[in-house]
């Protein structure tokens, strides 16, 4: 006789506000986010919907979600995941004042769900961004400079993984009728992230374990960073909550932490970030001899044989100077508003106002004694393209229309032309009207996009 057991189903609770009840929603039962994980995931999970319109975070807010019978029906529900998705509505002036309490209240609200007899796996959701201008009611300026460091915080000194919402709502107003609530696409959306990361097939991996040198570690918007010097220069490995297939890596060249949005989605997702400052060496011998070191250092902690190269401005110079040497080692390049001819900048023999000071370093790390030497030299990317297109991995050039600093027709629009030439595979993604600075995007998506399809073929 054969007897059949139904398996227990994986309980899933969403903890959260009026956006994770599915206010406004036409049919909350069916389009909130929580309902849409639950029909993504199938009849193995069971996902139920905690959420209560109006709660806040803090226990002093002005509707604590601790005070609400949906909370201790959550807690009674001894689920196996909690995704906690509050502060939005204690960003409103009424709680503003009790905002240096968020993070104790944050701590003490996840042991509530971890010290359960189901020791369920505790996952941090940050508010999505609020487009409403009411610095009186819900307002994105403490959620963005407050509240997400705080959760955060929480992330890394909790070691709990978190899911960065707010980046992936910075290009979606559109979805969001009342500038609050995202309407039924926007609830998809949530969904499918959350789908995506309970999918994710991570493993456990201690990259720290490796690294025999002193080390200083803090946080990286939540995540584990390592700092330690090599070679008598500033290094870094940040690593994810887990890892997965293969320990792909992100290579920052320079400006480390700027515009992160790209790196902690990634991170979220299992990539390592790393980055050695060679800083101000424009890929001279020394640059390139410290990252050849590097990268083996990096070979014999365990991480994919491909780097990820991540340039910033001056930082194209860098990757591509590397990467030019080193083709079979690459897997991907992103590069943004990036320097492409060092004569553009520092030179300023273009449009670009360049850098004077900088011109002059670049000259000394290479031993030109005069700008003319400089001129005629082939240290830029420009110059090394029948060696870039030899790796044969894809480039993803975000450029600012307005670049003032690395104008387009003297770095990327040339370089490109010159890469599809020869043979190369590059995209551009223009952002028109706009200036230097800001780099990346404001919703990442498409670099991570990019780098996933580079990396996981």
């Amino acid at each position: 006789m054969n007897h059949l057991y139904a398996k227990e189903k994986i309980k899933i609770a969403c903890i959260g506000n009026s956006i994770t009840y599915g206010a406004f929603l036409p049919d909350r039962a069916t389009q909130s986010y929580p309902a849409r994980l639950q029909q993504m995931l199938g009849d193995t999970y069971e996902v139920t919907n905690f959420g209560v319109s109006g709660t806040t975070l803090l226990k002093n807010g002005n509707k604590p979600y601790w005070a609400t019978t949906t909370y201790q029906s959550a807690l009674k529900s001894e689920p196996n995941i909690v995704f906690i998705a509050l502060g939005t509505n204690d960003s409103k002036l009424i709680n503003r004042k009790h905002l240096s309490e968020f993070s104790d209240d944050y701590k003490d609200l996840i042991k509530s769900f971890q010290n359960l007899a189901s020791k369920p796996k505790v996952i941090l959701l940050t508010p999505i961004t609020v487009f409403r201008i009411d610095t009186s009611g819900i307002w994105d300026k403490p959620i963005a400079d407050i509240m997400i460091p705080a959760i955060q915080n929480r992330a890394f000194q909790q070691d709990l993984e978190i899911i960065d919402l707010h980046s992936l709502f910075k290009d979606k107003e559109a979805l969001m009728p009342d500038k609050v609530h995202p309407n039924a696409e926007g609830a998809n959306f949530i969904a499918k992230r959350l789908y995506e990361l309970l999918h994710a097939k991570f493993y456990a991996f201690d990259i720290s374990n490796g690294i025999k040198e002193q080390k200083k570690e803090k946080s990286f918007y939540g995540f584990k960073n390592y700092e330690f010097t090599f070679k008598g220069r500033q290094a870094q490995i940040v690593e994810p909550k887990n890892a997965i297939k293969g320990k792909p890596w992100v290579w920052r060249a320079r400006f480390f932490g700027n515009e992160p949005q790209a790196d902690i989605a990634l991170l979220e997702r299992g990539y390592h970030l790393v980055y050695c400052d060679v800083a101000e060496l424009y890929g001279n011998k020394e640059a390139i001899q410290l990252w050849d070191d590097f990268y083996v250092y990096l070979q014999k902690l365990g991480l994919s044989k491909k780097a990820v190269l991540e340039g910033y401005s001056r930082g194209g110079i860098y990757i591509y100077a590397w990467a030019s040497l080193n083709p079979k080692k690459v897997s991907c390049i992103y590069a943004d508003n990036a320097v492409m001819d060092v004569k553009s900048w520092p030179g300023a023999f273009g449009k670009s106002k360049g850098s004077k000071k900088d011109w002059e370093i670049y000259k000394a790390d290479f031993g030109y004694k005069t700008d003319e030497q400089a001129k005629t030299a082939k240290d830029s990317p420009m110059d090394k393209v029948k060696d870039i297109v030899k790796g044969k991995y894809p480039m993803l050039h975000i450029i600012a229309d307005e670049d003032e600093a690395a104008p387009i027709d003297e770095n990327t629009i040339p370089f490109a032309k010159l890469i599809k030439a020869a043979g190369g595979n590059i995209t551009i993604i223009h952002k028109p009207g706009a200036k230097h600075h800001p780099h990346s995007l404001a919703n990442p998506q498409p670099i991570v996009d990019f780098v996933l399809r580079a990396t996981t073929k």
